[in-house]
């Protein structure tokens, strides 16, 4: 029963666990919702182009100058300028071009114009880009060179050294070719070609480094048509042939490369979009990019304004994020904002929801960033003039606002669930440990109203509670009430029977001493004996059975006194001695006195039974060993004979009533199995214990009482 109390809280415990699938199915319900509000967002993004795309709508002017190339656009021979962020300080140190690092094109052999399988790149290779602030162009080359040949002093040719050309295509369509030649590090300017007059609008300048020059120039974009092309000229000491390395042929103006400005119109009509949560695209039918809006990091789309963060102060808040926040995020994932973009190079942009849009169709696409730290949502919507698509619109947002949002809804929705089952688990608990304190006490009732023995000592006490557990005490306490009466009855059975029977007993013994008076006959002689010797047995079962209930009603009544243990036991073995001359004591008792509370009577007629019982069980010619010893704060008494061993079901049995080991067939005396049943009332009165063993031997049995000495 203790084990039913325990394990029923701890059912209700594991029952309560169960409530850990509501967190799931929560979870799993925003996950769903997540998924809705992607599509959400792909049709609010989608619709943000369109809007943006009507307004760009029949405008062919703002695309002229992008569209009229028909040409594929090649990377390193079209030049795109790249909006720089400040004006660059021309020192030749590269310092204001460090941000724009990666936006460098490598130019190397395969730029040479004229082939050269034997090239190496430390001979001449460069790298640069074109960018765009304010009214001005800007050019950067950082040039690798082995050997660097400056221009003589008093040199009239500009082209018998190293030397940068610039060929460009001016707004009125005539093709322009300058030349930077110089003598020294420092400040230059451009000379025109073929007339070598300074052409003082392009400036730049010119320092040597370890691996070669660096050359930064400026130039206003007023002189910029749509095509530009540079030339590195590289004169090695000693050889008479030039290395030219070039963006394009910059011999002729159907070959030059073409280069496209961002444009200032379609940049202001788009960036009032740039506070919509969104990254902003204009490309021209060539992918390439006309203008730009917004950053990758901060396009958190719709939900941006509505996912501010706010200041918690409160204790609440407090313990939510240092101890709860930690223990979510075991299992959610913060959206990142350090994410790698890939659209590093914004000069042209592909993608097959882009060229979906360039064919007229509007389209979508999500993306996995590189390092798979975000997903990128890119729409893209057509812009048309005349019938005819003259570029295309691109938004991309990142899906960090709406797991932001699913976080928040994820948060929320844990914290209630925790309450929940928090209340939940506390009230099951104290609702199970109740439950489970009732029916131990029911258990504890019953086990005291019954004694060892199977014998009524107390009333069960009746719960009036109409649940269950009450109908169930009462029940407990109806089948003791009749358990008991039972009880009763058998118990003053014996003295009844005894009682009844004494008379037709001694009815029946002077009829048959009498009948032995007259009776001559041998044969008759013969019979009254055997009769004599049945009813000589039957009267001695019926003075054991008033023996064991003279002996419970006297230890009822009788009082305790002192006397000593060892003194008692002295003189009864004495008298056993004589008593049984044929029998063979080992005596082992201790000469100390061991003073006990209880009655010598009693503890003399608890001797009788265990000798008797010693006697009977012993081998022919065995000892029967008596040890007396005081043991801590006990009297230790021990009595052991060889002979057979007790069965190994018998255990505490044996002191029972009507209980005896004896063999049928091998009794030669009537037992009722009282003589061990009174032996233990005896040393209850005593408040001791009493126990049987078999001998470690294996060849009998050991009897030992333990009195507390008073």
């Amino acid at each position: 029963m203790a084990r039913f109390g325990l394990g029923l809280r701890s059912k209700v415990v594991l029952l309560s666990c169960f409530l850990l699938v509501l967190p799931w199915l929560g979870y799993e319900y925003v996950w769903e919702m997540e998924k809705y509000l992607r599509q959400g967002q792909e049709k609010t993004l989608v619709g943000t182009t369109r809007a943006l795309a009507t307004a760009l709508h029949e405008r062919p002017a703002l695309f002229e100058n992008a569209s009229e190339f028909t040409a594929k656009v090649e990377k390193g021979r079209d030049l795109y300028a790249y909006q720089i962020n400040n004006a660059i300080r021309l020192d030749g140190e590269l310092g204001d071009w460090a941000p724009y690092q990666s936006l460098m094109w490598q130019y190397q052999g395969n730029y040479l114009q004229t082939p050269n399988p034997d090239h190496d790149d430390s001979d001449l290779s460069f790298a640069h880009m074109v960018g765009k602030y304010g009214q001005h162009l800007y050019a950067v080359f950082a040039v690798q060179d082995n050997q660097v040949r400056l221009r003589p002093k008093n040199a009239l040719s500009l082209e018998r050294n190293d030397h940068l050309k610039i060929a460009i295509k001016s707004p009125n369509g005539e093709l322009k070719n300058y030349i930077i030649a110089t003598r020294e590090d420092g400040w230059v300017n451009a000379f025109s070609l073929p007339e070598l007059t300074p052409y003082k609008d392009i400036q730049g300048y010119f320092r040597q480094t370890e691996q070669g020059y660096n050359i930064e120039l400026r130039m206003p974009l007023s002189m910029l048509g749509n095509k530009l092309g540079f030339a590195i000229s590289d004169w090695d000491t000693g050889e008479q042939e030039r290395h030219l390395m070039a963006t394009s042929n910059i011999a002729d103006a159907n070959t030059l490369g073409t280069v496209l400005l961002p444009s200032p119109e379609i940049k202001r009509i788009i960036k009032g979009m740039g506070h919509s949560g969104s990254r902003i695209w204009v490309v021209d039918k060539h992918h390439r990019v006309l203008a730009q809006s917004g950053t990758i990091q901060h396009a958190d789309g719709v939900w941006a304004s509505s996912l501010q963060e706010q200041d918690n102060e409160g204790m609440w808040q407090r313990f939510e994020q240092r101890f709860l926040h930690p223990l979510y995020y075991q299992i959610l994932t913060k959206p990142p904002s350090d994410f790698l973009d890939i659209l590093h190079d914004v000069a042209a942009l592909q993608g097959s929801h882009i060229a979906s849009a360039l064919r007229g169709e509007p389209a979508s696409n999500w993306r996995l960033t590189p390092d798979s730290k975000a997903v990128i949502l890119s729409a893209a919507y057509p812009i048309w003039s005349n019938e005819q698509v003259l570029g295309a619109v691109i938004a991309e947002e990142t899906t960090n606002g709406v797991r932001t949002l699913r976080n928040k809804a994820l948060e929320k929705l844990f914290n209630v669930i925790i309450a929940v089952m928090l209340v939940g688990t506390i009230s099951l608990f104290f609702f199970a440990s109740r439950i489970s304190s009732r029916i131990r006490r029911l258990r504890d009732s019953a086990e005291q109203a019954i004694d060892e023995q199977g014998r009524v000592r107390a009333q069960l006490s009746v719960s009036n509670d109409s649940d269950e557990i009450g109908d169930l005490s009462r029940s407990f306490a109806n089948i003791v009430n009749r358990l008991g009466g039972y009880t009763h009855y058998l118990e003053n059975m014996s003295s009844r029977l005894s009682h009844e029977l004494r008379t037709p007993v001694a009815v029946v013994r002077s009829s048959l001493e009498n009948l032995q008076l007259i009776a001559h006959e041998p044969q008759q002689q013969k019979y009254l004996t055997r009769a004599q010797e049945g009813v000589a047995r039957l009267n001695k079962l019926i003075t054991t059975m008033s023996e064991a209930t003279r002996l419970e009603q006297s230890i009822n009544t009788s009082a305790r006194e002192h006397y000593d243990l060892t003194q008692v036991l002295q003189g009864c073995m004495q008298g056993y001695q004589l008593a049984y001359p044929q029998a063979r004591f080992a005596l082992d008792i201790t000469q100390e006195a061991l003073p006990v509370q209880g009655a010598a009577d009693f503890f003399a007629q608890l001797l009788d039974k265990l000798i008797n019982n010693a006697l009977e069980f012993a081998e022919p010619e065995s000892e029967i060993l008596v040890t007396l010893a005081r043991e801590n704060n006990q009297a230790q008494l021990s009595i052991s004979n060889l002979g057979p061993s007790l069965p190994k079901d018998i255990g505490k049995h044996i002191f029972d009533s009507m209980v005896s080991v004896r063999a049928q067939d091998k009794q030669q005396q009537p037992h009722l199995g009282l003589g061990l049943y009174i032996a233990r009332l005896i040393v209850d009165f005593h408040h001791g214990q009493i126990r049987a063993s078999n001998r470690e031997d294996g060849r009998g049995v050991t009897i030992l009482v333990d009195i507390p000495l008073s």
